[in-house]
């Protein structure tokens, strides 16, 4: 068994990469964790062959990343309940439907960066990459604009169990209050349906069944977490990448086409999700190791995506890097539904400030409070300056 780094650690959060160099070289590993031992794997190939064998692969029964309370959400499931939870899903969320909502996204990312633009500087965070998401999610859902702080203290407890080993879970408290308030908007629609996400899933049917009440809940715990955390990750991972590599941002503000290629490199780079897991099913060869039936592998998708194998040059922060074959929202049939929302999300977030600001600048030098845990890996604060266009 190798010794692992307390993955918990804010030493790590901030730079894990020097794990994921190590880990690749041995890779597949056992590292010791919470009661026991736990899998990893860091190598490119090995993560997409677990992701795309759901059959090999189980992603439900995890300690790790189921972190709610009730039946498993549609990311902890297999086939066949993950096949029926998809489908309904897709019913109410669709491309369409996505593309549709760009001139609100636009306004809404201007009328957050009016203030700040004036003053010339910003917690970029508080100002821009926590509530563009928060704000449309709950526009998307159907959820009053009263209840958004509500929306974001909900999704800081569940991201705040992700990767626990203690098995800590959302407070029941909490779980109960989710639930009384989602169960007075099911019945609200389905007395008065509008055109909201939340209005769409009621209605979604497949083989004449619908979700249950359960179901509905922990879809929605799940839309809240992928739909605002994951999206305020990667508008500020970018900026910062921006910063931190000065002369990809000056490509970017010459060339705004380049944008849509940048946000892949920064989803490669600077993955917003670091990490999923897995069960085996069986005993699986993978890597000339054997791990056992039941037990789980951390598929570390951040190292994947630093991959020599893959990517040449992987250190290298490219914004033209093609072809960018990242993991970062997946493979397989739990490829993130809502990866077109965020790259939109974050392609808005970047074009307004970049249209209206430029020569952006961390105002100190201090290590930022990351999000606590493995699981993610963003900035929980980002004070900038900028001068105006």
């Amino acid at each position: 068994m190798v010794t692992a780094p307390n993955i918990s650690d804010p030493e790590f959060l901030e730079n894990p990469f020097p794990f994921y160099e190590m880990g690749r070289a041995m890779s597949p590993l056992l590292a010791p964790f919470g009661d026991g031992g736990l899998w990893m794997t860091f190598k490119y190939e090995e993560c997409l062959a677990i992701l795309k064998d759901s059959t090999t692969w189980s992603s439900g029964g995890s300690r790790l990343v189921d972190a709610e309370t009730g039946p498993a959400s549609m990311l902890g499931s297999d086939p066949p309940r993950h096949t029926r939870l998809r489908a309904l899903v897709s019913q109410a969320f669709t491309p369409r439907m996505v593309e549709q909502l760009e001139p609100r996204l636009r306004q809404i990312a201007r009328e957050l960066l009016d203030p700040a633009i004036e003053r010339g500087e910003c917690d970029l965070v508080a100002t821009l990459t926590y509530p563009l998401p928060v704000i449309a999610i709950a526009e998307i859902l159907g959820v009053e604009p009263e209840q958004r702080e509500r929306f974001k203290v909900w999704s800081d407890e569940v991201i705040a169990t992700l990767g626990a080993a203690d098995n800590s879970d959302v407070s029941p408290e909490t779980f109960e209050e989710m639930q009384t308030y989602f169960g007075r908007l099911f019945e609200e629609r389905r007395v008065t349906p509008r055109g909201d996400l939340i209005s769409g899933l009621l209605q979604a049917e497949m083989d004449g069944e619908k979700l249950s009440f359960d179901e509905l809940v922990q879809m929605l715990i799940l839309l809240l977490v992928a739909g605002n955390e994951t999206t305020t990750n990667l508008i500020g991972n970018t900026m910062l990448a921006f910063m931190e590599h000065p002369d990809q941002l000056a490509r970017v503000e010459a060339d705004r086409s380049l944008i849509p290629s940048a946000l892949e490199e920064v989803l490669r780079f600077s993955s917003p999700v670091q990490a999923t897991v897995r069960r085996a099913t069986r005993d699986v060869e993978l890597g000339e190791k054997t791990i056992p039936l039941d037990q789980q592998v951390v598929v570390w998708l951040a190292a994947a995506n630093r991959d020599p194998g893959q990517f040449a040059d992987p250190l290298t922060f490219d914004v033209t890097r093609s072809p960018n074959r990242h993991l970062a929202f997946g493979m397989g049939i739990h490829f993130c539904l809502g990866a077109p929302l965020a790259r939109l999300e974050a392609k808005i977030a970047v074009e307004e400030l970049l249209a209206r600001a430029t020569n952006f600048r961390r105002t100190d030098d201090r290590i930022l409070p990351r999000v606590p845990t493995f699981i993610m890996r963003g900035v929980r604060e980002l004070p900038i300056a900028f001068d105006q266009r």
